[in-house]
């Protein structure tokens, strides 16, 4: 985290749960915000999911319900294929991807540079952290959540 100048925004997040591979089956469904590397989730995240293989021999997430966001630092850094090679993994536990649908119209949008696509939201964040996410790329990622939970609710009841 030292080396890639990542230690105070960790600092920042200390507040925040962190999630183990032994308490994924108590959920129904995931929303993973997963940064990108080279257009692919990056090592942390390939590593957590990487030790659920133990969950994979059981089927322990078959079923559950698993929907992505990502953000890259360059409007072309690779959101959706990060995106599209988690929904990989995700597959493969047998879990149902739930995308952003173009009933959220903010992906219709051409008056300024903005990230999401069916595949989900996503945001670009500048090689510094400089740029925040927009309201449109906010607003997509509120509607995607909601998406997801309505459709777990739905399915699970």
């Amino acid at each position: 985290m030292a080396a890639q100048g990542a230690l105070e925004a960790q600092k920042s997040f200390a507040h925040i749960p962190v999630a183990t591979v032994d308490e994924l089956p108590d959920y129904d469904a995931f929303i993973l915000g997963v940064p990108t590397r080279f257009g692919n989730m990056v090592g942390q995240m390939r590593s957590f999911w990487d030790a659920t293989g133990g969950l994979w021999a059981k089927g322990a997430l078959i079923g559950k319900f698993g929907s992505v966001i990502s953000s890259t630092a360059t409007q072309h850094g690779g959101q959706e294929s990060t995106i599209l090679s988690t929904h990989t993994t995700l597959l493969h536990h047998g879990m149902v991807i739930v995308g952003l649908p173009y009933s959220f119209q903010g992906q219709m949008t051409i008056d300024e540079i903005s990230g999401g696509s069916p595949y989900g939201a996503s945001t670009i964040t500048g090689g510094q952290g400089q740029r925040m996410p927009s309201k449109n790329e906010l607003d997509a990622a509120r509607f995607q959540g909601k998406h997801v939970g309505t459709i777990a609710r739905k399915l699970k009841s």
